[in-house]
């Protein structure tokens, strides 16, 4: 790709990286010191601007904050082995990021915009990029409504904005979830394939009640019966049964992740054997019971992999066996890690490198 114009920057006077310990990070408090900042208004996206990192003056009767009109996506871009920047796959968040706001009947930031904006977004802040292995800086390009009417309508008027932040990895000690059949996360027809806040909204009283119940997040079941994995938490799930790794077909009740499809890319590179289908509770308790299921995880861009040790199924708390480094889950992870960091070959052109 090739940057069309210089966008221009106003940068900071006080830079709060001194105020980071990037030995001790935690997930989603720091964030680096410039934003993206680019409106849309008369029908057309205005000249973007890189600013210093600040609050917002928004009206009150702002549309996104009455009906929910607010889209984001969730990226990373790392430090390679060489010392440069890969952001990780750019064009399949921003079709990601495109599908979610056409669902919401939002504008849609140019492809140049959102690309260029990164790349020189992550430029003016390229110190904020961690150097730790397995950190990374976590990049938040996000749109919402921000006309000024109280009506019930689609939004005339949008802001588009991109922050970033060193981050740590998330999960990396095994977690507990407990099987939803009450609530549900999404249905057919319905959002669930699109990042938007609602989405999220939602989710966080029966994610709520399975962590005061002493799980750590759910595994949610589709809407229509209740009887098959589709998600966990805000992650994607994946399971190994029979040698075989499986994970809940795509649909517009489940989110395409971009951790998902990069670790089942590799697995299939790797000659492992992938299922993607209908996975029913009671297959789950089955494998329990038959020693058949050695690992489940979640697969998302902060966790990247998440490992389950526990899964409660209708109260029975069944257990995964102890993991170590040589199971799927960690194989795939450090497969993909290597790729980011330049140091094994990018054969499907993920890595945009700075």
């Amino acid at each position: 790709m090739e940057i069309i114009a210089d966008i221009p920057v106003r940068k900071t006077n006080h830079s709060s990286i001194s105020e980071v310990d990037f030995n001790k990070l935690e997930f989603g408090k720091y964030i680096a010191d410039h934003m993206l900042v680019c409106d849309y208004a008369g029908g057309e996206w205005k000249q973007p601007q890189i600013v210093p990192y600040g609050n917002l003056s928004l009206s009150p009767s702002a549309l996104a904050l009455h009906y929910g009109q607010t889209v984001f996506e969730g990226m990373k871009a790392f430090r390679m082995h060489d010392g440069r920047i890969n952001i990780f796959r750019m064009e399949k968040h921003y079709d990601r990021f495109v599908k979610s706001l056409q669902r919401m009947c939002m504008a849609v930031p140019t492809k140049d915009i959102f690309m260029d904006g990164l790349v020189q977004l992550i430029s003016v802040d390229e110190a904020w990029v961690p150097t730790q292995q397995g950190h990374a800086l976590y990049l938040r390009p996000f749109v919402f409504a921000s006309e000024a009417r109280f009506g019930v309508k689609v939004s005339d008027e949008y802001r588009f904005i991109i922050f970033t932040g060193p981050v740590p990895a998330l999960y990396a000690d095994p977690i507990k979830v407990k099987v939803e059949t009450n609530y549900i996360r999404a249905a057919r027809g319905g959002t669930g394939f699109a990042k938007c806040g609602g989405n999220y909204g939602a989710s966080f009283l029966p994610t709520q009640n399975a962590r005061l119940a002493g799980y750590d997040q759910v595994l949610w079941t589709d809407a229509k019966e209740n009887k098959f994995i589709e998600e966990s938490g805000m992650m994607n799930v994946m399971f190994v049964i029979n040698d075989t790794l499986v994970t809940a077909p795509l649909s517009d009740s489940i989110l395409d992740g971009v951790t998902r499809d990069s670790l089942l890319t590799l697995a299939n590179d790797m000659g492992y054997k992938t299922e993607e289908r209908a996975i029913a509770i009671t297959e789950l308790e089955q494998a329990f019971k038959s020693g058949t299921i050695t690992e489940a995880f979640g697969a998302g861009t902060a966790a990247v992999v998440a490992p389950i040790k526990t899964i409660n199924i209708n109260g029975i708390d069944c257990m995964l066996p102890e993991y170590d480094e040589n199971k799927l889950m960690f194989t795939l992870k450090n497969k993909l890690e290597q790729i980011r960091l330049g140091m094994e070959a990018d054969v499907h052109g993920w890595n945009y490198i700075i």
